[in-house]
């Protein structure tokens, strides 16, 4: 529990552990059928460290499927458009892994439309009209916009985790500006464009001075006369990027009306799936201590 909840559920950023699993393990990992697995293994190893370690009573894992689909893409077409899609190889894992996280007993969350970032914002915002707290599993800064006294954020790899106080210290603002913070710096990965010459250190004290993106852009006149280096050709950048900011805002804030389960039922851990994990751990040929490790999660579920 945490911020005097009474439950707290773990909200996993599927993705990116995929990812790490997939860049850090040897594809000599294969399936039945010889197609690489080493992202799958890798990602099975995490859940498993997860559930073992932390034991959560509330959980949901959440992936994205929305690479070329998503809400943001019909804003601005090139969001993205500068990432590569992932190889085949690699879908197919991904498909797998959802596979393996629901026949663990764990909530899977997709959709075409809204990205994992989108799920876990709206999973946060249900899940606070039921009293129950959240923990982020992932190390992305765009999750800072969520946090508040009853939800943190968790790296798990890392072991570090951080409240609305640790936001601060990490990005210089506040987790209410943090998608402010975000549109006026742009986001080279995510071809998000920003406000071009504003970067972190610029973006944060004007947003300690004027507190929200549309009053700095209201009374970007001001900015001028501020004590900061480079304040009028700051200005000067606000005023004819104006249009670029706000496009941009409308990319980097996570939505909260995605499709997720409303009642707190929706993310309860349930038992493994004894008969499909057989199947499913044959074909992937995932070895005995891996069965075994998920044979013990059944004694507390």
């Amino acid at each position: 529990m945490i911020g005097g909840t009474r439950h707290s559920a773990y909200l996993v950023d599927a993705s990116l552990y995929v990812f790490r699993a997939w860049h850090s393990i040897p594809s000599d990992f294969t399936d039945v059928d010889g197609h690489p697995v080493n992202a799958v293994h890798g990602f099975t190893r995490f859940l498993l460290d997860l559930l073992e370690r932390v034991k959560p009573s509330h959980v949901a894992i959440c992936f994205d499927e929305s690479l070329t689909s998503s809400f943001r893409n019909a804003i601005y077409p090139h969001y993205k458009a500068n990432r590569e899609l992932p190889p085949d190889e690699l879908v197919r894992q991904f498909a797998y892994c959802r596979e393996v996280a629901a026949a663990l007993g764990l909530t899977v969350l997709t959709d075409t439309s809204f990205e994992a970032d989108d799920l876990i914002g709206s999973a946060v915002h249900a899940l606070g009209k039921l009293e129950c707290g959240a923990i982020i599993v992932s190390a992305d800064k765009d999750f800072g916009q969520l946090i508040s006294e009853s939800v943190e954020q968790w790296d798990f790899s890392r072991d570090q985790r951080w409240n609305p106080q640790g936001i601060k210290q990490r990005l210089g603002v506040h987790p209410e500006q943090v998608a402010d913070f975000l549109a006026l710096m742009g986001d080279a990965i995510d071809n998000i464009p920003g406000v071009p010459g504003i970067g972190a250190k610029t973006a944060a004290i004007l947003l300690a001075h004027f507190g929200t993106l549309d009053a700095l852009l209201a009374r970007s006149d001001e900015v001028a006369f501020l004590r900061m280096r480079g304040a009028a050709s700051t200005a000067q950048k606000l005023r004819e990027h104006a249009a670029l900011a706000k496009l941009s805002r409308q990319l980097t804030g996570i939505a909260l009306d995605a499709p997720v389960p409303l009642a707190l039922d929706g993310y309860g851990r349930r038992a493994p799936d004894d008969s499909t994990i057989g199947a499913l751990f044959d074909r992937l040929r995932l070895g005995p201590m891996t069965r075994a490790r998920v044979r013990a999660l059944e004694a507390w579920v």
